[in-house]
C-alpha cells in the first residue's frame, strides 16, 4: 500500500474539454524510493492526442480577456499555497524529492503563477515611429500580442510541479490553448495544476492533457495543428524534436554540466557552503545542480577542508522524513549510469572522496559522491549526470578555469565565486553559458528571471515575462489618419 493517499480531486486520466479521453492502457505511478505504487493512470495513444489537439484548436480566440485570466491565475496560486502541504507530498512519493525541498518547489510554483498573473496583466506591444520615414508621415503604427496557436506543453520528471507552471502559466497569460504532456513518472502534480487552474475558472478547452511517455509524446509534438512545442528535457529528445518540425516554435530547456569556478581569493567557507547546498538537492537531478568544482591549485585543499564536514553531515534517505536532504535518484538504471561514469572517471585518475557506491536503503540511493582530480575529458565533466555528484578539478591559471568549465557541449548557467567582483564580470562574458552567477553557485534560479542556456541547452527563455514572448507574436496594426 503506499504511503501517501493520492487526493480524489486529482484525474488519473487523460481529459480534454469536459471529455475523458480514450486510453490504450494503465501505468503505474511508483515512488523512486521504495518502488510502491503510488498511484495508477491511464496512458494515451494517437486517437487521445488528436481529440485533445482539436478541442484545443477549437478553442482558439476564445480565451477569457486579460484581467479575467489574471484572476484564474491568482486565485490558483492562493489556492496551490492553500493545499502545499498535500502537493509537497506528492512530490516527495511520486519524484522522490525529500519533503523539505518539495516544499520549497510549491512555493515556487506559487510565485510562477503570481508572476504569470502580473505578465498578463502588463502584455503589451508597442507603437513604431512611422514617421521616421517619408512615407510613413500620417500614419499610427502599433503592435499587439496575439497567440502563436496550441502550444504542445512536455515537462520532466525533476520539477513535476513548477516546471508545469512554467508552461502553463505563461501559456494562459498569452491566451494560447495548450495541451500538456507531464513526465510519464511523475504525472501526479501535473495533474494536480492543472485541475486547480480549471476550478479557478479557466475554461476546460484551454486546457487539455494526454498521459505517458514516447506513445503520448511522439504523437503530441508531430502534430500539424501544434503551432508551438514546449519542451523541458533531455537534450537529446529536445534536438529530435527540433529536427523533426522546422517549421514551427520549438522552445528547448535542456540539460547542463554545471560548473562553478572558485578562484583563489574566494571565500572558501562560503563557497562550501552553497556548493554543498546546491549539489545534491533532489539527489543532483536538477538542469542547473553543481557538478563541476574548478578550483584554483592554492584554494584546492582549503575548499576540500571545509567541504567534505558539510557532505558527511548530509542525510540520505526516505524522502518523506522530515530530516532527509538527498533521496533516491529516479530510477535503478539512472543509478547504474552514474555509477559507471564514476567508474569511468577513476580509471584514469580521479579520486574517490566521498561516496561513490549505493546505499543499503534502495537500488536508487546513491551515496553523495566527491570526486577529486578528476580529468576534464571524462563525462562527469562533460555531460549532464543528473545525481549526487561533484566532480573535482584543479586550475592554475584563470584562462585553464574559463577553458575547462567552457569544454561541455552543454551551456546553462555556471558560477563563479571570487573576491573581485570586477573580474568576475570579465570572466562571466567569456563563459559561454545562458546565466552566469557570481558569488552564488547556479543552481539559484528565481522564477521571474529571463532563465535558458546555450548551444546544446538549448536557446528559449523561460520565466512567465520571456516564456510570454515565445508563446505570443507581434501583429501590425496601421491607421491612416484624416488630414
Amino acid at each position: 500500500m503506499p504511503r501517501i493517499a493520492v487526493p480524489d480531486w486529482i484525474p488519473l486520466q487523460a481529459m480534454a474539454g469536459d471529455e475523458v479521453l480514450p486510453a490504450i492502457g494503465t501505468q503505474p505511478v511508483l515512488s523512486p524510493y521504495d518502488r510502491d505504487e503510488v498511484a495508477r493512470v491511464d496512458v494515451s495513444g494517437e486517437e487521445a492526442v488528436d481529440m485533445a489537439v482539436a478541442v484545443a484548436r477549437d478553442a482558439l480566440g476564445t480565451a477569457p480577456h486579460a484581467a479575467e485570466r489574471a484572476r484564474i491565475l491568482d486565485r490558483a496560486s492562493a489556492r496551490v499555497a492553500a493545499c502545499s502541504e498535500d502537493l509537497a507530498l506528492l512530490i516527495a512519493a511520486e519524484a522522490g524529492k525529500p519533503i523539505r525541498q518539495a516544499r520549497g518547489e510549491v512555493a515556487r510554483c506559487v510565485d510562477t503563477l503570481a508572476f504569470s498573473a502580473a505578465v498578463t496583466r502588463t502584455l503589451a506591444g508597442e507603437v513604431i515611429p512611422m514617421d521616421a520615414a517619408d512615407s510613413g508621415v500620417g500614419l499610427v503604427g502599433t503592435t499587439v500580442r496575439e497567440p502563436i496557436g496550441v502550444i504542445a506543453a512536455i515537462t520532466p520528471f525533476n520539477f513535476p510541479l513548477n516546471l508545469v507552471a512554467h508552461k502553463l502559466g505563461p501559456a494562459i497569460a498569452a491566451g494560447a490553448p495548450v495541451v500538456l504532456k507531464p513526465a510519464g513518472r511523475t504525472p501526479l502534480s501535473g495533474l494536480a495544476l492543472a485541475t486547480i487552474l480549471r476550478e479557478c475558472g479557466l475554461p476546460p478547452a484551454m486546457l487539455g492533457w494526454v498521459l505517458g511517455d514516447r506513445v503520448a509524446g511522439e504523437p503530441l509534438t508531430a502534430h500539424p495543428d501544434v503551432a508551438m512545442v514546449s519542451f523541458t528535457g533531455s537534450s537529446t529528445v529536445g534536438w529530435a524534436i527540433r529536427a523533426a518540425r522546422p517549421g514551427i516554435r520549438v522552445a528547448l530547456e535542456l540539460g547542463n554540466a554545471t560548473p562553478v569556478i572558485v578562484h583563489s581569493d574566494a571565500d572558501v567557507y562560503a563557497a562550501a557552503r552553497a556548493i554543498a547546498g546546491s549539489a545534491f538537492t533532489h539527489a543532483g537531478q536538477s538542469c542547473i545542480s553543481v557538478q563541476r568544482v574548478i578550483v584554483h591549485r592554492e584554494a584546492h585543499d582549503a575548499l576540500m577542508d571545509a567541504l567534505l564536514p558539510l557532505v558527511d553531515g548530509l542525510v540520505a534517505g526516505d524522502p518523506l522524513e522530515e530530516g532527509t536532504d538527498v533521496g533516491p535518484v529516479i530510477d535503478s538504471a539512472s543509478a547504474d549510469r552514474i555509477l559507471e561514469w564514476i567508474v569511468e572517471a577513476t580509471h584514469v585518475g580521479a579520486r574517490v572522496v566521498r561516496g561513490g557506491d549505493r546505499l543499503p536503503s534502495g537500488p536508487a540511493m546513491l551515496a553523495p559522491t566527491v570526486l577529486d582530480g578528476v580529468a576534464p575529458f571524462t563525462r562527469v565533466m562533460r555531460e549532464e549526470v543528473f545525481g549526487p555528484v561533484i566532480a573535482v578539478c584543479a586550475y592554475d591559471r584563470v584562462d585553464d578555469a574559463i577553458a575547462i568549465a567552457n569544454d561541455s557541449p552543454l551551456g546553462l548557467q555556471a558560477g563563479i565565486f571570487t573576491a573581485r567582483v570586477d573580474a568576475a564580470m570579465a570572466w562571466a562574458r567569456r563563459l559561454a553559458f545562458g546565466g552566469v552567477l557570481i558569488n552564488e553557485t547556479p543552481t539559484f534560479r528565481a522564477d521571474q528571471m529571463p532563465y535558458g542556456g546555450t548551444r546544446g541547452s538549448g536557446d528559449a527563455r523561460e520565466g512567465p515575462a520571456s516564456a510570454v514572448m515565445e508563446m505570443t507574436y507581434p501583429k501590425l496594426v496601421i491607421t491612416r489618419l484624416p488630414e
